[in-house]
């Protein structure tokens, strides 16, 4: 099936909380087909991070698996960022329109509200776009696989980085939400190990906050070296733009974006966002493979190149049909935790993220990059904005299994 731009943007446009995206009729077929529900946000603060292009790049992985016997529908909705939406779509889905595998679920509040759901129905939860390490530690599930990033690999990979470059002392501008409040946690940890100091923290209200200018004078106030940004998509943008308006990095202190996207950057332009350090676990630029996957989203979504997220919504959506074909769709159907566990007996590998595992935990294991903004000068073109600094093996990359809580290990 031909996707263009046009029809990928009209079914978008159509959508307000769900909507459905059909791969094929498949009535007749029904036993043989695997249904997949993107829970995203739509119209809010993570529109760049997932919206639009998580779904074209969740087509793409079922485009990649057309021929293979097996008919895929998907639908989307969006959660508007409030776990009692998602959680309602979750169980209208599941509960009536036979939703297999529900996949990005962006937003911690909503992703940990969604992962209790699919335990009880023992449905699929693939989740990219949440940060929150609860997914694989107090609130693990045998129905769930955190695919993406964490907290935990943010905060080591970018907070340890910012510290051993002589940022020693630390304020946070916190979400005030799940994400957020582990994210500060987490790298207020990494800060303190390494010798330095956190002197302080407000939290912002989520979502909705777009002031953020008594935040920063706070911030400012404390004389911290480094501003821990714990906040992710839009709220970052606008931290980062009111700084600059404040001339508070003109000072001399940093800006540590914990959760950074290239979309973020795109918004900022290279002049606000040149320096900045930031991690992900996919860049379009990387190598082929990663190159390969991003000119087939761009051919769809070519405003919006894709960034981690997206890519995790590829991977994880590609990895699941793979089990699902290898154990039977009825199997793969009738219980959700026999499917994850297909999944963690199979090795992963995709033009996104390359070879990788699946811990018992449900942690999907892959390198992460620590990446500098480079500076106008030393760009290309359009999106090539990252300077690799360093990588972080796959086994060295997440928190260690032992560490985590998870029942399941």
């Amino acid at each position: 099936m031909t996707i263009d731009r046009r029809s990928l943007l009209k079914t978008a446009a159509a959508a307000s909380t769900a909507g459905a995206l059909p791969w094929r009729s498949a009535k007749a077929q029904a036993a043989n087909t695997i249904k997949l529900g993107l829970i995203i946000d739509m119209s809010g603060t993570y529109r760049d991070i997932t919206g639009p292009t998580s779904i074209a790049a969740t087509r793409l992985a079922m485009q990649e698996f057309a021929g293979r016997g097996i008919n895929v529908e998907l639908v989307y909705g969006d959660h508007q960022n409030k776990p009692d939406v998602g959680v309602a779509l979750a169980r209208q889905w599941l509960d009536r329109d036979g939703v297999d595998a529900l996949i990005d679920v962006g937003t911690s509040s909503v992703a940990l509200a969604v992962n209790e759901v699919c335990r009880e129905k023992n449905k699929v939860h693939l989740n990219s776009s949440a940060a929150s390490t609860d997914l694989t530690g107090a609130r693990c599930s045998p129905n769930t696989v955190h695919w993406t990033y964490d907290t935990w690999m943010l905060a080591n990979s970018t907070g340890g980085a910012m510290v051993r470059a002589g940022g020693d002392s630390w304020f946070f501008i916190t979400a005030d939400y799940a994400f957020g409040h582990t994210l500060e946690q987490q790298t207020g940890g990494f800060v303190r190990a390494a010798g330095g100091r956190v002197l302080g923290s407000v939290r912002t209200p989520f979502p909705g906050t777009t002031d953020f200018s008594s935040f920063l004078v706070q911030a400012q106030a404390s004389r911290a070296k480094v501003i821990g940004l714990a906040n992710a998509g839009a709220d970052t943008i606008n931290c980062i733009k009111q700084a600059a308006e404040f001339g508070i990095t003109r000072r001399g202190t940093k800006l540590a974006s914990l959760l950074m996207f290239i979309s973020d950057v795109h918004a900022l332009s290279l002049q606000a966002a040149q320096g900045l350090v930031l991690t992900e676990t996919y860049y379009w630029d990387l190598n082929d493979r990663t190159r390969r996957f991003a000119e087939k989203v761009r051919a769809i979504t070519p405003t919006n190149l894709p960034g981690m997220g997206h890519a995790g919504c590829y991977s994880a959506a590609l990895h699941y049909l793979k089990a699902a074909s290898d154990m039977g769709v009825a199997a793969a159907k009738a219980s959700g935790a026999a499917a994850v566990a297909r999944m963690k007996a199979m090795p992963t590998d995709d033009d996104c993220f390359g070879p990788g595992s699946i811990r018992a935990d449900g942690r999907k294991l892959h390198p992460a990059y620590l990446f500098e903004v480079k500076k106008p000068e030393e760009s290309r073109g359009a999106w090539d904005y990252y300077k690799l600094l360093q990588t972080t093996a796959a086994d060295q990359a997440f928190r260690p299994l032992a560490e985590g809580g998870c029942t399941l290990a």
